[in-house]
């Protein structure tokens, strides 16, 4: 399937970034890194299939409201965005943090490309830290120039760790932790949902979300959801 769909149990399943600091040899031979609570390096916990970790996210005990809908984060500039502010147009979202050497690198690499492709057009790129502590606005502002980021199309965001790790749970299906993101870009279309998931580092998902991208543009913002595969009911019928 070219798209997981707005399910937050498949996304979950997606393989997690936890970038070693410059200079450390923890990260070598493929290891993954993380921090503790008390700033300490500790390995990533690995499962039976070779794929990291992680906790479900678990909506929050009460009511409907206590899940989160909407955010407020700060931007590099100093300015408040909402994710309210972000409808009306598609944006491309994902996690890192500004002292990754690795991973994160190579992602906001490519998230320039795709500003490079789409200059001038009616997107946003949305980039949130997961180490807010490191990354206050005068720090991203520094990381931002350095991809040559427009500032009114992509754009950097921070807050507290602990709502951090909200927002990425609730309302992106992502797990955050302090240095700890899921390696995604999300489509998100500009009524605020979700549209597809995609690894930045595989060329195919990579051109494809560019493809989805152009495509929602063209559309004013939004694609309809594609069908089920329809050998796929049909088999399902089969089989009941």
């Amino acid at each position: 399937m070219r798209k997981i769909a707005f399910v937050g149990p498949l996304i979950l399943s997606s393989l997690l970034v936890g970038c070693p600091s410059n200079g450390s040899k923890e990260g070598i031979a493929g290891r993954a890194w993380v921090e503790d609570e008390n700033g300490k390096k500790v390995p990533a916990q690995i499962d039976g299939t070779g794929g990291r970790s992680s906790a479900p996210v678990r909506k929050p005990s009460g009511s409907d409201a206590d899940w989160l809908k909407e955010f407020e984060l700060t931007e590099r500039s100093g300015k408040l965005v909402s994710s309210e502010s972000l409808k009306g147009q598609p944006y491309v979202l994902s996690f890192f943090f500004s002292t990754c050497p690795t991973i994160c690198k190579r992602q906001n690499e490519k998230v320039a490309q795709i500003q490079k492709k789409f200059k001038g057009q009616p997107v946003k790129l949305v980039s949130i830290t997961c180490d807010p502590e490191v990354d206050v606005p005068e720090v991203l502002s520094i990381y931002a120039d350095g991809f040559n980021a427009d500032r009114e199309q992509w754009l950097f965001l921070t807050g507290d760790l602990p709502y951090l790790r909200r927002v990425g749970a609730e309302m992106y299906f992502l797990p955050v932790d302090r240095r700890f993101h899921a390696e995604k870009l999300l489509l998100v279309d500009a009524d605020g949902q979700i549209f597809g998931s995609y690894n930045w580092n595989v060329d195919e998902q990579l051109t494809l979300l560019q493809t989805d991208l152009e495509a929602m543009i063209q559309a004013g913002g939004r694609l309809p959801k594609k069908a089920d595969d329809p050998s796929k009911k049909s088999a399902e019928t089969d089989d009941e």
